[in-house]
């Protein structure tokens, strides 16, 4: 899948207004999208680094119009927990040199909270 087409829309409310301070998002995703599917598509539109990611198939309401029930469509909520701290990647070179990279990543989602 695409990763414009994984990640429909964020979700804010309070609680997950909250949870942003922690480094947690809520996006409408996909039904057919799998976590990985998830993960890619947010590292690839924010530019951040995925540490874990739940999903969550929310169950359709139970609706009445005109004395006739109907139910409303399931959706897919994930909930996606990014590093707030990018530690430095250290590994040794051939001569033995400890050497210490870092990777470019943001620390917060700027889109999802507007």
């Amino acid at each position: 899948m695409v990763a414009e087409e994984v990640i429909i829309r964020p979700i804010i409310t309070e609680k997950s207004a909250g949870a942003q301070a922690q480094g947690k998002y809520t996006f409408k995703v996909n039904k057919k999208a799998t976590k990985v599917d998830v993960k890619m598509a947010v590292e690839k539109l924010f530019g951040v680094k995925v540490t874990n990611v739940n999903t969550i198939v929310v169950k359709g309401a139970l609706k009445t119009r005109n004395g006739r029930r109907y139910r409303t469509s399931d959706w897919k909520k994930a909930v996606v927990t990014i590093a707030t701290e990018i530690k430095p990647l250290a590994y040794k070179s051939k001569g033995g040199k400890e050497v210490k990279a870092s990777k470019k990543f943001n620390t917060e989602i700027k889109e999802a909270s507007m």
